[in-house]
């Protein structure tokens, strides 16, 4: 069994409007370790996804 029609596959997706990305530099590998490594070692903020409690709200 399907789903829907095969005709409405797509739908949404062509409907959205095109929207250009955002041009992105990247940093050095070394900049990027040594930025990690603040963060890290001296400043102490645990890495990964943050837990719950930690994480930030947003109004």
């Amino acid at each position: 069994m399907t789903h829907g029609s095969v005709q409405k596959a797509g739908k949404v997706r062509n409907q959205t409007p095109k929207v250009e990305q955002k041009h992105h530099i990247s940093r050095s590998p070394r900049l990027r370790n040594k930025h990690n490594y603040y963060k890290r070692y001296v400043k102490g903020i645990p890495t990964g996804q943050q837990s719950s409690a930690r994480r930030r709200r947003r109004r």
